[in-house]
């Protein structure tokens, strides 16, 4: 069939065969589509949408663009995460060697920064020779040695993915639940996984600002995912402040390091870590009960596990022997480091998390452009929570910048973010759902 032919039928709310996308998918990975066929396609699925059975085939064609990886023979159920994106969302640089640790494979494929979000690859790049494109025999010999390696995607991964989301981001389309579905799990799905957790993020520092969106989302990714032969479940996570207690890059790689050894326990980042931990191991088999899979994930990260498992991940890539032991010899430090002081006193009532990301890509953190260069000395630390008393002249947190002119400009960023009122507010939860079918 014509291209033009399936753009006419989805235009008129028709359901396409499997083979109708594939063969469309095959037309847009052969370059034998004009950017008004791709973008037609696109804008019929955002206003028709597609079902279930429909997102399967799309998502499966796009994975099919390219190569696609595997790991048989490796002996150990293979399992990812991947996280729809938040200000100071650091997860993966713990939650791989925690898996890891537990006796799982993770091949994580991950990204550079979008929007006010920071990206995993971007904070990795802080430590000295961390090689984030290793060749593919590489990859796989990580993984088989140390059980876990988080890289770059290459371009031969899901490359039909790549030429649909940039006709997407220029055509009002990019909000399309089936194409954002498509778009994410092709590329897991690239990755060879034979099961998968999904961290959806929502609030005022997440790409969706209401739990329901996100709830749409994962409910989206989940049906697909599970319908593409991979074991899925999504948590929602609350992003209406930082997860972790700093943003930027050095610093997250400070704070996850600081995490592994047991520095920062009971804080809502080990929450929602440990809870995707527990989903991966049950999702691959290596544990029936969420209960005992949180017990393992905490007893390896407990032990120093983990921890010993991120040091082997990172010299294996090309990073400092002793960088666990020795992190803060080894990464950037921005020259000026100035502290935010609360001007009032009460209970930190809300963070708005959004404008903190901004703020670091101002520092010079993220980028505005693909082709910015980073500075991955500068962000922000020592965040406190929501909920924590606050007497005036308290520490809000720290800036971490370059020079003063910038310092203080973030520093009215952060003293404007971080609101301070009379009451405790009422405690959120950090997962608010667990999505486990489309239900």
């Amino acid at each position: 069939m014509q291209p033009v032919e399936i753009i006419r039928r989805k235009r008129d709310g028709a359901e396409l065969s499997d083979s109708e996308l594939q063969a469309f998918i095959r037309a847009l990975g052969r370059d034998e589509l004009s950017e008004g066929q791709i973008a037609a396609f696109a804008m019929a699925v955002f206003l028709r949408g597609m079902s279930d059975a429909e997102t399967v085939a799309l998502t499966l064609a796009m994975r099919d663009s390219g190569t696609v990886l595997s790991w048989k023979g490796l002996g150990r159920p293979v399992t990812d995460k991947h996280s729809t994106g938040g200000v100071g969302d650091n997860v993966s640089l713990m939650l791989a060697p925690i898996v890891a640790a537990c006796g799982l494979a993770v091949p994580m494929i991950s990204g550079r920064g979008l929007g006010h979000t920071g990206g995993t690859l971007d904070k990795l790049e802080s430590i000295p020779g961390y090689n984030i494109a290793p060749s593919a025999e590489e990859f796989r010999r990580l993984v088989d040695t140390v059980g876990c390696a988080i890289i770059g995607q290459t371009a031969d991964l899901a490359p039909a993915d790549k030429r649909l989301y940039a006709v997407r981001d220029v055509t009002a389309t990019v909000e399309s639940i089936p194409l954002i579905t498509a778009s994410i799990l092709s590329k897991k799905l690239a990755a060879g996984l034979e099961s998968l957790v999904m961290d959806v993020k929502f609030g005022n520092g997440a790409f969706m600002d209401s739990a329901e969106e996100a709830s749409i989302l994962a409910r989206s990714l989940v049906a697909v995912a599970n319908g593409a032969g991979v074991k899925t479940t999504a948590l929602l996570t609350d992003m209406n402040q930082p997860l972790a207690d700093a943003a930027g890059n050095a610093v997250e790689i400070a704070n996850a390091v600081a995490f592994l050894k047991g520095e920062k326990a009971g804080r809502r980042l080990e929450t929602v870590t440990l809870a995707l931990g527990a989903e991966m191991l049950v999702n691959a088999g290596a544990e029936t009960d969420l209960d005992q899979a949180l017990a393992r994930c905490r007893q390896v990260l407990t032990n120093g596990a983990a921890a010993e498992r991120f040091g082997q991940m990172v010299h294996a890539l090309g990073g400092p022997a002793d960088f666990l032991e020795r992190a803060e010899h080894y990464l950037p430090k921005a020259p000026l480091v100035i502290p935010v002081l609360a001007t009032a006193s009460g209970f930190l009532s809300s963070v708005a998390s959004r404008d903190i990301g901004m703020a670091v890509i101002d520092l010079g953190g993220g980028r505005r452009r693909a082709t910015d260069r980073i500075d991955h000395a500068v962000g922000f630390s020592d965040f406190l929570p929501v909920g924590t008393p606050i007497a005036r002249g308290d520490v809000l947190a720290l800036v971490h910048a370059n020079d003063e002119v910038s310092a203080t400009r973030a520093a009215q960023v952060i003293a404007s973010s971080f609101v301070i009122g009379e009451d405790q507010p009422a405690r959120r939860e950090d997962i608010a759902e667990r999505i486990s079918s489309r239900s």
